[in-house]
């Protein structure tokens, strides 16, 4: 039963015209079960992040036993074992040379640290004009203040406060098949001539690597990665990778880092983290670059510090996640989705579509128009599914414990509105 809540604020959502959401009363593995006894698959994780599906044993268990113990601590002068040990977990597992963690509460939050630590970097050795940013057009970072400023102004959601915020660089996005494609190359050219001509200013290149989410669900060769990289050390940039989508292996590697073998300077992970449990990010440093707030004057310090950082529970679920994607091979899982998802609909072909493709556990169809995406909700939770498509993208990034008959469901519907839309 669809209930409208007049002081429940919904995001992304014209609260005057929205239809009643949809009420959830239980979940337990890839289902969500309706308080109308309506059951559905979740073909989109709960916004990506609940890999593991709901309220699944071991998961729950973390959470259970260090609520036994207390829930929460500050980290101002105190620390806790479940926080020590998920940042050497994620020391181990991240690219070498991210040797440090900065907890904070979500995604964006994850951002806007990363900012802060790449300007106060360079400000900490006397280079005080570093303090604007590179970012891809159609590229998305989150919805804060900071995060907004490199997220694309002109196309993305935030548009509406284009010239109320700092404003940053922008080149254009990466694309094509291989490195040599027309996109990439151009993207890479519009970068060496910004890096070139105003590097005395610029702080950082922020990108989501391999696959930009938000901003219309695009793939890019991972090559581009390296040429960044290499074009970052040449000029004296840093470079940020924005990990919160494409992290603990929705592009088909556990960090879409990997599929380059690049490390950045800093990268933000969340979403996935705890597998979907909690609000949680960590923002992983090099060496170089924590070291650079180190020193006898107490200025040095990095000036940032979220009430609920490093979370005990938090941090206890996401090592409980973080071993079930390594104890059970989620990567193999993650194959097997990615093989399903190409023999279903990549290289689909129909009315009004104009692409179909496929990356890890992500599956996106392209239409023309937001207007061929109207009724398509209603249409998938009629038939068991539950999609929730952005704009003129219609896609899947579904749990990564999803069965076949299930994933099959899913990519039924999605082919089935395809043909219905020929038929209209």
């Amino acid at each position: 039963m669809k209930r409208q809540v007049d002081s429940l604020w919904l995001p992304y959502a014209q609260m005057k015209t929205v239809a009643p959401p949809y009420r959830v009363v239980r979940a337990e593995g890839v289902k969500l079960y309706l308080d109308d006894g309506t059951v559905v698959i979740d073909g989109i994780s709960s916004w990506w992040c609940v890999i593991h599906g709901y309220n699944h044993p071991v998961l729950n268990n973390a959470v259970h036993e260090q609520l036994t113990k207390f829930a929460h601590v500050m980290l101002g002068g105190l620390v806790n074992d479940p926080a020590i040990n998920l940042a050497e977990t994620l020391v181990r597992i991240t690219p070498k040379g991210l040797n440090h963690v900065f907890f904070g509460d979500s995604g964006s939050v994850g951002v806007e640290i990363a900012l802060k630590m790449a300007i106060q970097f360079w400000r900490n050795q006397g280079i005080y004009q570093k303090s604007r940013f590179v970012s891809l057009r159609l590229g998305y970072h989150g919805d804060t203040t900071g995060a907004m400023s490199v997220s694309d102004d002109d196309e993305g959601m935030h548009r509406l406060f284009k010239g109320t915020i700092l404003p940053q660089y922008f080149v254009d996005a990466p694309g094509g098949n291989n490195i040599d494609s027309e996109e990439c190359q151009v993207s890479l050219c519009q970068l060496e001539e910004l890096l070139k001509s105003n590097n005395t200013e610029i702080a950082a290149v922020i990108l989501e690597p391999v696959f930009q989410g938000a901003g219309g669900f695009r793939f890019y060769p991972p090559e581009y990665l390296f040429h960044v990289r290499r074009l970052c050390d040449e000029y004296g940039v840093l470079l940020i990778f924005d990990e919160v989508a494409t992290g603990f292996g929705r592009t088909g590697a556990l960090f879409a880092a990997d599929l380059a073998n690049v490390t950045p300077d800093i990268m933000v992970l969340s979403k996935a983290l705890t597998g979907g449990y909690f609000g949680l990010s960590a923002t992983i440093a090099t060496s170089r670059v924590y070291e650079s707030f180190l020193g006898d004057d107490p200025e040095l310090a990095f000036m940032h510090g979220p009430t609920f950082m490093g979370n005990a529970v938090a941090c206890a679920v996401a090592l409980a996640s973080i071993n079930l994607i390594e104890t059970e091979n989620y990567l193999s899982k993650i194959k097997i989705i990615e093989q399903i998802l190409k023999q279903e609909i990549q290289g689909l072909e129909g009315a009004s579509l104009c692409d179909a493709r496929v990356l890890g556990a992500i599956g996106v169809l392209e239409f023309e128009s937001p207007s061929n995406l109207v009724g398509f909700r209603e249409f998938a939770l009629s038939r068991g599914v539950w999609l929730r498509p952005y704009s003129k993208w219609l896609y899947t990034m579904p749990p990564y414990v999803i069965s076949e008959e299930d994933l099959r469901r899913v990519t039924g519907v999605m082919k089935e509105w395809v043909l219905h839309q020929g038929h209209k």
